[in-house]
Protein backbone atom coordinates (compact mmCIF):
# COMPACT_ATOMS: atom_id res chain seq x y z
CA UNK A 1 0.00 0.00 0.00
CA UNK A 2 1.32 3.34 -0.82
CA UNK A 3 0.59 5.85 1.72
CA UNK A 4 2.38 9.28 0.11
CA UNK A 5 0.67 12.48 -0.43
CA UNK A 6 -1.16 12.93 -3.80
CA UNK A 7 0.67 15.14 -5.96
CA UNK A 8 -2.54 16.42 -8.56
CA UNK A 9 -5.59 17.32 -7.72
CA UNK A 10 -7.76 14.79 -9.69
CA UNK A 11 -10.01 11.88 -8.13
CA UNK A 12 -7.40 8.73 -8.75
CA UNK A 13 -7.03 6.06 -6.50
CA UNK A 14 -5.84 2.53 -6.38
CA UNK A 15 -7.91 -0.22 -8.60
CA UNK A 16 -11.02 -1.51 -6.40
CA UNK A 17 -13.03 -4.74 -6.48
CA UNK A 18 -15.55 -3.54 -4.74
CA UNK A 19 -18.05 -1.74 -7.73
CA UNK A 20 -17.52 -5.42 -9.53
CA UNK A 21 -18.77 -7.58 -6.11
CA UNK A 22 -21.51 -4.86 -5.69
CA UNK A 23 -22.74 -5.35 -8.74
CA UNK A 24 -22.98 -8.91 -7.98
CA UNK A 25 -23.91 -8.31 -4.71
CA UNK A 26 -26.87 -6.14 -6.00
CA UNK A 27 -27.92 -8.81 -8.79
CA UNK A 28 -28.08 -11.82 -6.63
CA UNK A 29 -30.45 -9.64 -4.27
CA UNK A 30 -32.61 -8.95 -7.14
CA UNK A 31 -32.76 -12.53 -8.42
CA UNK A 32 -33.20 -13.57 -5.28
CA UNK A 33 -36.18 -11.34 -4.49
CA UNK A 34 -37.83 -12.50 -6.98
CA UNK A 35 -37.12 -16.18 -6.09
CA UNK A 36 -38.42 -15.57 -2.41
CA UNK A 37 -41.48 -14.06 -3.50
CA UNK A 38 -42.28 -17.01 -5.69
CA UNK A 39 -42.19 -19.29 -2.80
CA UNK A 40 -38.90 -21.13 -3.60
CA UNK A 41 -36.39 -19.95 -0.47
CA UNK A 42 -34.35 -16.98 0.37
CA UNK A 43 -31.21 -18.21 0.29
CA UNK A 44 -29.89 -16.72 -2.62
CA UNK A 45 -31.47 -13.06 -1.22
CA UNK A 46 -29.73 -13.64 1.95
CA UNK A 47 -26.25 -14.58 -0.27
CA UNK A 48 -26.71 -11.77 -2.22
CA UNK A 49 -27.11 -9.48 1.07
CA UNK A 50 -24.41 -10.75 2.93
CA UNK A 51 -22.25 -9.77 -0.02
CA UNK A 52 -23.74 -6.49 -0.41
CA UNK A 53 -23.11 -5.43 3.59
CA UNK A 54 -19.75 -6.90 3.34
CA UNK A 55 -18.86 -5.22 -0.05
CA UNK A 56 -20.44 -1.60 1.39
CA UNK A 57 -18.16 -2.20 4.85
CA UNK A 58 -14.74 -2.69 2.90
CA UNK A 59 -15.33 -0.11 0.62
CA UNK A 60 -16.23 2.39 3.10
CA UNK A 61 -13.27 1.30 4.61
CA UNK A 62 -11.35 2.41 1.98
CA UNK A 63 -13.13 5.32 1.14
CA UNK A 64 -12.13 6.55 4.83
CA UNK A 65 -8.25 5.44 4.35
CA UNK A 66 -7.82 6.96 0.96
CA UNK A 67 -9.18 10.68 2.57
CA UNK A 68 -6.97 10.35 6.21
CA UNK A 69 -4.24 7.99 5.36
CA UNK A 70 -3.60 8.57 1.84
CA UNK A 71 -4.05 11.89 1.13
CA UNK A 72 -6.13 11.36 -2.02
CA UNK A 73 -9.17 13.91 -0.77
CA UNK A 74 -8.03 16.71 -2.51
CA UNK A 75 -9.84 20.36 -2.02
CA UNK A 76 -10.79 19.45 -5.40
CA UNK A 77 -11.48 15.94 -4.95
CA UNK A 78 -13.82 16.48 -1.73
CA UNK A 79 -15.87 19.14 -3.91
CA UNK A 80 -16.71 16.62 -6.27
CA UNK A 81 -17.62 14.20 -3.51
CA UNK A 82 -20.37 16.35 -2.30
CA UNK A 83 -21.51 17.10 -5.29
CA UNK A 84 -22.07 13.19 -6.42
CA UNK A 85 -23.84 13.37 -2.75
CA UNK A 86 -26.15 16.15 -3.45
CA UNK A 87 -27.20 14.38 -6.85
CA UNK A 88 -27.52 11.06 -4.77
CA UNK A 89 -29.95 13.29 -2.70
CA UNK A 90 -31.65 14.29 -5.84
CA UNK A 91 -32.40 10.92 -6.43
CA UNK A 92 -33.66 9.97 -3.56
CA UNK A 93 -35.82 12.32 -3.67
CA UNK A 94 -37.50 11.74 -6.88
CA UNK A 95 -37.80 8.13 -5.35
CA UNK A 96 -39.91 9.16 -2.84
CA UNK A 97 -41.50 11.28 -4.90
CA UNK A 98 -42.68 8.43 -6.62
CA UNK A 99 -43.98 6.21 -3.90
CA UNK A 100 -45.97 9.76 -3.12
CA UNK A 101 -47.43 9.48 -6.87
CA UNK A 102 -48.83 6.28 -5.86
CA UNK A 103 -50.41 6.89 -2.54
CA UNK A 104 -52.24 10.27 -3.71
CA UNK A 105 -53.15 8.32 -7.13
CA UNK A 106 -55.09 5.99 -4.26
CA UNK A 107 -56.26 8.31 -2.28
CA UNK A 108 -57.26 11.11 -3.90
CA UNK A 109 -59.75 9.36 -6.08
CA UNK A 110 -60.58 5.75 -4.18
CA UNK A 111 -62.14 3.60 -6.34
CA UNK A 112 -65.51 1.53 -6.12
CA UNK A 113 -63.97 -1.59 -4.66
CA UNK A 114 -62.00 1.42 -2.02
CA UNK A 115 -65.47 1.71 -1.14
CA UNK A 116 -65.39 5.38 -2.50
CA UNK A 117 -63.66 6.88 0.83
CA UNK A 118 -60.25 6.91 2.60
CA UNK A 119 -59.15 5.16 4.26
CA UNK A 120 -61.14 2.52 2.62
CA UNK A 121 -63.95 1.01 4.26
CA UNK A 122 -63.63 -1.55 7.13
CA UNK A 123 -59.44 -0.43 7.49
CA UNK A 124 -58.89 1.57 11.03
CA UNK A 125 -56.29 4.44 10.32
CA UNK A 126 -53.48 4.89 13.01
CA UNK A 127 -54.41 8.05 15.51
CA UNK A 128 -51.58 10.27 14.58
CA UNK A 129 -51.61 11.69 18.12
CA UNK A 130 -50.25 9.05 19.67
CA UNK A 131 -46.95 7.36 18.74
CA UNK A 132 -46.85 9.01 15.28
CA UNK A 133 -46.35 11.65 17.25
CA UNK A 134 -44.43 10.12 19.68
CA UNK A 135 -41.79 9.25 16.56
CA UNK A 136 -42.10 12.98 14.57
CA UNK A 137 -40.76 14.36 17.82
CA UNK A 138 -37.97 11.95 18.19
CA UNK A 139 -36.80 12.48 15.08
CA UNK A 140 -36.79 16.23 14.58
CA UNK A 141 -35.02 16.02 17.91
CA UNK A 142 -32.09 14.09 16.40
CA UNK A 143 -32.35 16.29 13.54
CA UNK A 144 -31.24 18.77 16.06
CA UNK A 145 -28.33 17.17 18.30
CA UNK A 146 -26.71 16.31 15.15
CA UNK A 147 -26.30 19.63 13.78
CA UNK A 148 -25.74 20.25 17.43
CA UNK A 149 -23.09 17.59 16.99
CA UNK A 150 -22.01 19.62 13.60
CA UNK A 151 -21.74 22.90 15.20
CA UNK A 152 -19.36 21.08 18.40
CA UNK A 153 -16.73 19.44 15.59
CA UNK A 154 -16.41 22.70 13.36
CA UNK A 155 -15.81 24.85 16.60
CA UNK A 156 -13.35 22.19 17.95
CA UNK A 157 -15.95 21.28 21.09
CA UNK A 158 -15.01 17.89 21.27
CA UNK A 159 -17.41 16.61 24.45
CA UNK A 160 -20.24 18.54 22.58
CA UNK A 161 -19.66 16.45 19.25
CA UNK A 162 -19.21 13.47 21.11
CA UNK A 163 -22.41 13.75 23.56
CA UNK A 164 -24.67 15.00 20.72
CA UNK A 165 -23.95 12.06 18.63
CA UNK A 166 -24.14 9.56 21.78
CA UNK A 167 -27.83 11.55 21.48
CA UNK A 168 -28.70 10.86 17.99
CA UNK A 169 -27.86 7.72 17.79
CA UNK A 170 -29.58 6.72 20.79
CA UNK A 171 -33.19 8.64 19.49
CA UNK A 172 -32.52 7.01 16.09
CA UNK A 173 -32.50 3.69 17.59
CA UNK A 174 -35.93 4.91 19.95
CA UNK A 175 -37.35 5.72 16.41
CA UNK A 176 -36.65 2.66 14.94
CA UNK A 177 -37.99 0.52 17.87
CA UNK A 178 -41.09 2.27 18.18
CA UNK A 179 -41.57 1.95 14.19
CA UNK A 180 -41.43 -1.42 14.89
CA UNK A 181 -44.12 -1.96 17.25
CA UNK A 182 -46.16 0.62 15.50
CA UNK A 183 -45.81 -2.56 12.43
CA UNK A 184 -46.67 -4.78 15.07
CA UNK A 185 -49.61 -3.62 16.31
CA UNK A 186 -51.34 -2.05 13.31
CA UNK A 187 -54.93 -3.13 12.63
CA UNK A 188 -54.24 -3.19 9.06
CA UNK A 189 -51.43 -5.47 7.01
CA UNK A 190 -49.18 -4.91 3.93
CA UNK A 191 -52.38 -6.66 2.23
CA UNK A 192 -54.99 -4.62 3.00
CA UNK A 193 -55.56 -3.01 -0.46
CA UNK A 194 -54.13 -0.02 -2.12
CA UNK A 195 -54.29 1.20 1.63
CA UNK A 196 -52.04 -0.71 3.63
CA UNK A 197 -49.11 -1.33 0.67
CA UNK A 198 -48.99 2.36 0.03
CA UNK A 199 -48.60 2.85 4.06
CA UNK A 200 -45.95 -0.07 4.57
CA UNK A 201 -44.12 0.80 1.16
CA UNK A 202 -43.97 4.51 2.11
CA UNK A 203 -43.02 4.15 5.80
CA UNK A 204 -40.86 0.92 5.30
CA UNK A 205 -38.57 2.28 3.12
CA UNK A 206 -38.41 5.42 5.55
CA UNK A 207 -37.61 3.32 8.16
CA UNK A 208 -35.13 1.55 5.42
CA UNK A 209 -33.11 5.22 5.05
CA UNK A 210 -33.61 6.03 9.13
CA UNK A 211 -31.26 2.61 9.34
CA UNK A 212 -29.07 3.63 7.13
CA UNK A 213 -28.76 7.07 8.30
CA UNK A 214 -27.62 5.44 11.73
CA UNK A 215 -25.15 3.25 10.33
CA UNK A 216 -23.70 6.61 8.88
CA UNK A 217 -23.72 8.18 11.97
CA UNK A 218 -22.01 5.31 13.87
CA UNK A 219 -19.67 5.14 11.49
CA UNK A 220 -18.87 8.98 11.68
CA UNK A 221 -18.72 9.25 15.43
CA UNK A 222 -16.25 5.90 15.40
CA UNK A 223 -14.08 8.37 13.47
CA UNK A 224 -14.67 11.49 15.94
CA UNK A 225 -13.27 8.88 18.69
CA UNK A 226 -10.06 8.47 16.39
CA UNK A 227 -10.00 12.37 15.95
CA UNK A 228 -9.90 11.26 12.13
CA UNK A 229 -12.18 14.42 11.76
CA UNK A 230 -10.98 17.78 11.43
CA UNK A 231 -12.83 21.25 11.31
CA UNK A 232 -11.72 21.60 7.84
CA UNK A 233 -12.28 18.31 6.46
CA UNK A 234 -14.85 16.22 7.09
CA UNK A 235 -16.80 15.62 3.96
CA UNK A 236 -18.48 11.96 5.78
CA UNK A 237 -19.55 13.57 8.22
CA UNK A 238 -21.58 16.14 6.64
CA UNK A 239 -22.63 14.28 3.70
CA UNK A 240 -24.49 11.79 6.88
CA UNK A 241 -25.80 14.92 8.05
CA UNK A 242 -26.95 16.11 4.86
CA UNK A 243 -28.47 12.45 4.88
CA UNK A 244 -30.04 12.80 8.21
CA UNK A 245 -31.89 16.56 7.50
CA UNK A 246 -33.35 14.47 4.26
CA UNK A 247 -34.32 11.68 6.32
CA UNK A 248 -36.49 14.06 8.71
CA UNK A 249 -38.07 15.85 5.74
CA UNK A 250 -39.68 12.90 4.49
CA UNK A 251 -40.76 11.86 7.73
CA UNK A 252 -42.48 15.56 7.65
CA UNK A 253 -43.83 14.61 4.42
CA UNK A 254 -45.31 11.43 5.71
CA UNK A 255 -46.81 12.48 8.51
CA UNK A 256 -48.80 15.28 7.04
CA UNK A 257 -49.76 13.10 4.61
CA UNK A 258 -49.72 9.74 4.94
CA UNK A 259 -50.80 9.91 9.08
CA UNK A 260 -52.76 13.08 9.54
CA UNK A 261 -54.47 13.50 5.69
CA UNK A 262 -54.68 9.86 5.35
CA UNK A 263 -56.71 9.04 8.28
Amino acid sequence: MNYKIQAHPFHLVEPSPWPLTTSIGLGLMAMGGVIYFSGLGGSVLVLGLIITIITSTLWWRDCIREGTLQGYHTKKVRKGINIGFILFIVSEVFFFFSIFWAYFHSSLSPSVELGGMWPPMGIEALNIWELPLLNTIILLSSGATVTTAHHGLVYGERRIVILSLIATLVLAVLFVACQGYEYYNAPFTFSDGAFGSTFFFATGFHGVHVIVGTIFLAVAFNRVNKYELTDQHHEGFQAAILYWHFVDVVWLFLFITVYYWGS
